[in-house]
Order: C-alpha cells, then structure tokens, then sequence
C-alpha cells in the first residue's frame, strides 16, 4: 500500500466528516462513547465549522491510498497554539489538535504516518516541540499508542462538561532532534 498524505482542501470536508462519522459509530457499537460521544459530527454544525476552518486556515492534512481511488485513510491537524484546557507549552510548537484514521485503515500504520508528517512539519517550521493531548479514560490504549510513538506523558486533565460525566485527558509531548 503506498500511502499520501496531502494538505486538505474545501473539496475534502465532506469526506472528512464522513470518515469522522464513522468513528463515532464505530466507537458507539464498542460501547465506548466515553471519548467522542454518540453524536454524528455532520449533525453537529460546531464540529462542522471545526473542520471546514482547519481545512481553511491549511492545518489538516490526509492521508490517502495511492493504490486505489484515493480512499481517504486518516487525517491529521496541525497548529502553533494549544488548546486552552492544557498548560502552555515552554517553547514554541506544534499542537496535533486533531489525529484520526479510518477503520479501513487498521493496521496500516496510518497513524503513525501522519505523526512522522507533523514531526518533519513541526522541523520545516523550525520548532523542536510538538504536543498534543488524547483521552485517558476507559482501557487508555490510545494513551499507550501515542507512548509507543515516542511521546510522553507531560500531564492529565480534565475536561468539565454540563450534563455529561467529565472527560478525562491527557498532555503528552515530544521533543525532535
């Protein structure tokens, strides 16, 4: 399989939120709504807007296969500040503020792609730091995967949230020769 990844253009979003949906329902069928709920992001116009900004501002790139028809594998976003809910960072970064991969893509290493290509971004920008967060609850193996990619674990936190149980998360980082 060879892999692409590209920056995302308009074009793009309906795949992305596509791709999206189907995590959220693949998460939901595992009974693991913990993370990102049971909601749809195309019925939700705020996640919508999320998308399509990322994509508009150039920080989401995908990860397509060139052996097929460019099916969509993975996205990932990328930005110079982090989100609100984490401590500052002590030097400039890269936030990974969001990383995704389909279920067609398991097992593929997409993942792991699309971190390599925010580490030579975060190198062409100049910047040795790149961060990002995930959610810690439930069986963490998503917390583990990113240890397994070279970050570390910097802090947990936690997210408060009006009429849903508060989501667990947590700051890792990597510093790049």
């Amino acid at each position: 399989m060879t892999v692409r990844i590209r920056l995302a253009e308009p074009e793009d979003a309906a795949g992305v939120l596509r791709m999206l949906d189907g995590i959220v329902q693949w998460l939901a069928a595992q009974g693991r709504t913990e993370q990102w709920g049971t909601d749809a992001w195309t019925a939700r116009p705020e996640l919508v807007d999320r998308v399509e900004g990322r994509i508009a501002r150039r920080e989401m790139r995908l990860a397509e296969d060139e052996d097929g028809v460019g099916e969509l594998l993975g996205v990932v976003s990328l930005a110079e500040k982090s989100k609100d809910y984490v401590s500052p960072p002590p030097e400039p970064e890269l936030y990974v503020d969001l990383l995704a991969t389909s279920r067609a893509a398991k097992g593929r290493n997409v993942g792991g792609l699309l971190l390599t290509e925010s580490r030579a971004e975060a190198r062409r920008r100049g910047l040795r730091l790149l961060r990002l967060d995930c959610y810690a609850g439930g069986d963490r193996k998503l917390n583990a995967w990113y240890v397994s990619q070279g970050f570390s674990e910097v802090e947990p936190f936690v997210i408060k949230r009006e009429g849903k149980a508060d989501w667990p998360g947590m700051l890792l980082a990597q510093y790049l020769n």
